[in-house]
């Protein structure tokens, strides 16, 4: 049925311009956040708890414009199906990629951390076109197995290569036994399933565990951190801006690469909060290694 979906039903859709893909996206935002109310519950405790000063009009104003956001990131990945490598890097530029690039000119991997912040299908597309390294996406699975097959074939299709989480220690000792160069596209802002392998500390108001995987590579193979901020410009268009996050791993203190990443992303985050990915359950872990059950999340202080 996934793999119907994806061939009658998204790559039709594919064909149409963008332009006509946000009036899908227009009537769409009307559905789901008006109509269907697609985790509103979800959405609008997770951004009161996150900032809790703010008054009611401030959240709904935030929380309109975060369901109006994610429906056009849909639009955009039926877009992205299509497009060529051309409309992919018109949409989608890294503004100073040069940051990244001395590095494969020294032969040297990264790590490039980001977060379900603005689009990040675009980044995992156009991995390969943006830098000189060999681009490897690294993620979750999804659940469907012939759309995830699917999804990851036209992922591919421009050079970068998608590895899933549990594989990728494999890939990375492979590819230090080559000498290949690899950016590895990592995003750091899902729940982890271990509390006691995580990093805990305080994040939008709330008590939070951090995926260590990045921070563990980056020991391993004294890899720089680098993380990369996604600006909207405008309506399907966005720049990606470089800085580094940490480039002298050895004189780093445990857990302080994790805590950086956990200290920009929450800038960024209030910087423009509409743009994150607040209708998952980010915080239904707890440190004891419980996990709230989906009917008790908005009930609980995580």
């Amino acid at each position: 049925m996934d793999g119907l979906l994806y061939r009658l039903v998204l790559m039709p859709l594919a064909l149409l311009p963008l332009r006509v893909l946000y009036w899908l996206s227009d009537v769409l935002y009307m559905l789901a956040y008006y109509v269907v109310r697609y985790r509103r519950k979800v959405t609008r405790c997770n951004l009161q708890r996150s900032f809790p000063d703010w008054d009611d009009h401030e959240i709904k104003s935030i929380e309109r414009r975060y369901y109006h956001h994610m429906t056009d990131l849909l639009a955009e990945a039926v877009y992205g199906l299509r497009a060529t490598p051309q409309k992919v890097l018109r949409h989608y530029h890294v503004t100073n990629r040069e940051l990244a690039n001395q590095y494969y000119e020294r032969g040297q991997s990264i790590i490039l951390m980001s977060a379900h912040y603005n689009n990040w299908e675009f980044m995992v597309l156009s991995l390969g076109m943006q830098f000189l390294h060999h681009g490897i996406g690294v993620g979750k699975p999804l659940d469907q197995k012939n759309m995830a097959r699917l999804m990851t074939a036209n992922r591919t299709r421009y050079g970068t290569q998608v590895v899933d989480q549990t594989d990728v220690r494999q890939e990375m000792a492979y590819f230090e036994e080559h000498h290949v160069p690899c950016a590895y596209m990592m995003l750091g802002d899902q729940s982890p399933s271990n509390a006691h392998r995580s990093h805990w500390t305080t994040f939008l108001n709330q008590d939070t565990a951090f995926l260590y995987g990045a921070e563990h590579f980056a020991r391993k193979y004294h890899y720089p951190v680098l993380c990369y901020r996604v600006d909207k410009v405008r309506r399907g268009y966005y720049e990606v801006t470089l800085s580094e996050l940490c480039t002298d791993i050895g004189h780093t203190p445990e857990g302080e690469i994790t805590e950086r990443y956990a200290r920009w992303l929450e800038t960024t985050i209030r910087n423009k909060p509409e743009y994150w990915l607040w209708s998952h359950r980010r915080w239904k872990l707890r440190r004891d290694g419980r996990r709230i059950p989906k009917k008790e999340y908005c009930n609980t202080t995580p």
